[in-house]
This record gives C-alpha cells, structure tokens and sequence, in this order.
C-alpha cells in the first residue's frame, strides 16, 4: 500500500466519522425538541387539567326551583318509608327491643318501692307512658340515618335532582319516619297492655296517638337538622345519643319531675319531651304535672320549630 492509498482511506474514514457524528447530533437535537415540545405540551395542559379537577369537585347537583309544596312528593316519599319499615323485620324488632327492655327492668325494679310523685298511680302506670315517649325519641335517630343511607347510596342525590323542592322532600320524611314512630309507640302501648297496664278509658287512645305525633315530629325535625349537617354515621350517632339520653332522664318518662331539684327543674321545662310524656299521661294514666292544653300547646309549638328548622337545615345541605 502506497502513501497516497493510506491517506486517501484516513481521509474518507474521517469523513464517514464526521458523518456520524452529524447524524448523532441532529438525533440529540431532534430528542431534545420532542422533548421540549412535550414539556410545553404537558404544561400547557396542566392549567386545564387542575381546572377540571376544582370544577369536578365543586360541582353540585342544580337545586329543584321553588314552587311550594308538592303533595305528591310528599305521598311518594311517605309510602317509601312505610314500605321500607314493612320489610325491615331487624329494624321493627330492634327498637321495640330497648323500650321493652326499658319498661319490664325498671317496672320489676321499682314495683315494690314507693315511689313519690307518681300521682297515686302505680309504677307501672306512671311508666308506661314514658317508655311509649322514648320510643318516640328513640325512633328519631333512625330516620337521621336513613337520610345518611340514602346520601351514601346515591338515592338522595337523585331525588334533589327532580323538579320538586327541598322542603317538600323533607316534608315526605318527616312524614314517613313521624308515622313509623307513631306505629312503634301503638305495639309498645299494646304490649304494656298484655303486661298489666291499664288506660282510664279506652278513647283516651286516640287523642294520644294524635299526641303522639306531635312527639314524633318533634323529634323528627331534630334528627333531620343533624342528619343534614353530619355525613358520618359514627359522628351522627355519638352526638345524637349524646342528645337524646339527656333528654330523656330529663323528661320525667321513668321518675317524677317533681322529684327533681328546683335548678334541675327548670332544664326540664324546656325539653319538649316533658311536655309529651305528660300530656300521655294525663290522657292514659290520668295525672299530670300540667294541664293538658298547656301540654299540646307547647308541644305544638316545638312540633312546627323543630319541622320548619329540620326542612330549612335539609334546604342547605349538600347531597354528596
């Protein structure tokens, strides 16, 4: 091999170099412009993609107008209720249970022992109308947690996406759960019957069912103003036993009122179920610490607060 020959294949072995060498750098140039273009491109669609997001979380379901009332709304969600509590066996049993439990304990606790304040009563008629009370009550918590079912279950969403208002919806409820207590407090009433309890008169039973949906709705309204606000089941059920019980030993359902000091007194004057546990009493037992009228009067009052502030509570809740 000449001089000449050796030059020539360096020469052409350097160019072949510079060639690839052209070829890698126009490669890098061209991985660094996807690159960047996909840089550009992955921010540019980030701004939407947060966007979304917030408007994916803040979204809400459009409220129904209101246009009053709506009496078919209210049938629907009543005969759903009804329905519900027909075919929940577990349910009808569970709160009979605790009354029952309530009523046979402290009546075979305390019928030997003279208890003051009963009116000259015995026990057993001084109580019963107080367990049929807490009955009432207790029925209260289980239409709050049927609103958290029917929120966690979607079917509460549904319903506020209809043309009806919210008012009428909550209507509806507090008309299914007020009739379902109504119902329980009627069986614990006819089982205190089989146990030895007496009404004065047998037509005393009608005006007290009457009371006794004043109770319910009472008590109703205020389930619905704390289901409304609280979407845990835990939470709900803490804080609304940590209501009801007070208002229950507060009442006067197991022990005279009476028999209370003067400042503890007075507390008791503003729980509402005092006011139905002694109208029931009056009506089936036949003594009482107020008059009558004065009962149904303020229970009425309490009756209408409690529903007017449950359905505007129910109105400002969210769905989801």
């Amino acid at each position: 091999m000449t001089g000449e020959d050796g030059a020539d294949e360096s020469g052409q072995e350097s160019v072949m170099r510079g060639d690839e060498s052209g070829d890698a750098s126009e490669r890098g140039q061209e991985t660094r412009a996807d690159g960047t273009g996909d840089a550009h491109d992955v921010n540019r669609d980030a701004p939407n993609t947060n966007r979304d997001a917030r408007d994916a979380r803040d979204a809400r379901p459009p409220r129904a107008p209101m246009r009053g009332t709506n009496v078919s709304a209210i049938y629907v969600l009543w005969l759903r209720e009804m329905k519900r509590f027909a075919r929940s066996k577990s349910r009808v049993v569970s709160t009979l249970a605790l009354p029952f439990l309530f009523l046979v304990g402290f009546w075979y606790g305390f019928r030997s022992l003279p208890v003051a304040g009963t009116g000259g009563v015995g026990y057993l008629q001084f109580l019963v109308p107080g367990i049929v009370g807490m009955t009432m009550l207790f029925s209260a918590s289980f239409g709050g947690i049927s609103v958290l079912f029917d929120r966690q279950f979607g079917f509460l969403k549904e319903i506020m996406v209809t043309p009806v208002d919210r008012v009428s919806i909550a209507l509806g409820r507090v008309a299914g759960s007020t009739t379902t207590a109504v119902v329980q407090g009627v069986l614990i009433l006819a089982v205190s019957v089989v146990v030895g309890f007496r009404p004065v008169s047998w037509v005393a039973v009608l005006p007290a069912i009457g009371l006794m949906v004043l109770v319910g709705a009472t008590f109703i309204g205020l389930g619905l103003v704390f289901a409304s606000r609280i979407t845990d089941f835990q939470a709900f059920q803490l804080v609304f036993n940590f209501v009801l019980f007070p208002l229950l030993f507060l009442s006067g359902a197991i022990y005279p009122v009476t028999n209370f000091p003067t400042a503890v007194r007075y507390l008791t004057y503003a729980n509402p179920l005092t006011y139905g546990v002694d109208g029931l009493r009056a009506l089936l037992s036949g003594v009482s610490v107020f008059p009558l009228v004065v009962d149904v009067a303020v229970l009425l009052g309490f009756a209408l607060a409690f529903v007017a502030l449950g359905a505007y509570a129910f109105e400002g809740s969210d769905v989801v």
